[in-house]
């Protein structure tokens, strides 16, 4: 007994008729008769009462249909878990401190372990270094290095913020602005820029700030107003917007950089991607 008769003996129960099953299962009608002759051997019952057109479940016949039907489901059930399984086994968990980092990892992960799967989430640091020593996540990104006897830790990449600023603004004009220069102007913020929102709130205290939580709406509004906007040199996060420019914000704060972080003890898999970082940067 297969699990493929155990399917064509469900799908004549579910069709009626021989000739359906065989339609819905696409093979002969003489193939699946002889499919469930072979079905009936081996469990040593008739399960059909059969004249010289047609052949029509029994009592035994519906009560193997039942039983077919939760093999079949227990086979699902079976399939699903490991389908789980293999898919945790290729999620990394990462906590970082900002999604540019995230994305600059995830554009290595894809070049060199296609199938792997990064499952991020954007916290602050404290939480984050929390993350990685809890074990609830596999690698985290940092500001800081962690230099420690159980951890490896790499520069992953550096960020610098930028505000966008429409061509006509005064502020264009000049090569660079500092955090006083734009302590009178609004801001049209993106919800979920991690530390960043803190580094802009700490360097203008009393910002005018509009925060967005929709992308889309956030990119159109960027289009379509003269509000300025903070951005970065990541390349996600460049803006292209006609008639504005990115200006660079000179103070210390606004330039970060990232680090890679994981245990030593942590799976081959993650110590690979390490190694792929530190080489490929």
């Amino acid at each position: 007994m297969d699990l493929e008769q155990l399917r064509q003996l469900v799908a004549v129960d579910e069709a009626g008729t021989m000739s359906g099953a065989a339609q819905s299962a696409h093979i002969t009608q003489p193939s699946l008769s002889r499919s469930m002759r072979r079905l009936e051997a081996e469990l040593e019952c008739e399960l059909f009462d059969r004249t010289r057109n047609s052949a029509v479940l029994n009592e035994a016949g519906r009560v193997a249909v039942e039983h077919a039907r939760d093999v079949l489901a227990a086979e699902q059930r079976m399939r699903d878990a490991l389908d789980d399984l293999a898919r945790k086994k290729r999620t990394l968990r990462i906590a970082a401190v900002a999604p540019a980092p995230v994305w600059n990892l995830t554009a290595r992960t894809v070049e060199r372990f296609p199938g792997t799967i990064l499952a991020p989430e954007v916290l602050p640091d404290a939480e984050v270094e929390r993350r990685l020593f809890d074990r609830t996540a596999d690698l985290v990104i940092t500001r800081r290095p962690m230099v420690l006897p159980n951890c490896e830790c790499i520069p992953l990449m550096t960020e610098s913020l930028f505000v966008s600023i429409p061509a006509a603004h005064a502020l264009a004009r000049r090569n660079y602005v500092s955090f006083d220069d734009l302590a009178d102007e609004t801001f049209l913020v993106l919800d979920g820029i991690g530390f960043w929102k803190d580094i802009y709130e700490q360097g203008i205290p009393d910002v005018h700030s509009i925060v967005q939580r929709d992308r889309e709406v956030f990119t159109q509004l960027i289009e379509s107003s003269d509000i300025l906007c903070f951005t970065t040199d990541a390349p996600q996060n460049r803006n292209h917007a006609k008639g504005r420019v990115d200006v660079p914000i000179s103070d210390a704060s606004a330039h970060a950089t990232f680090y890679l972080v994981a245990l030593k003890e942590a799976s081959m898999r993650v110590q690979e991607l390490l190694q792929w970082v530190k080489e490929s940067s």
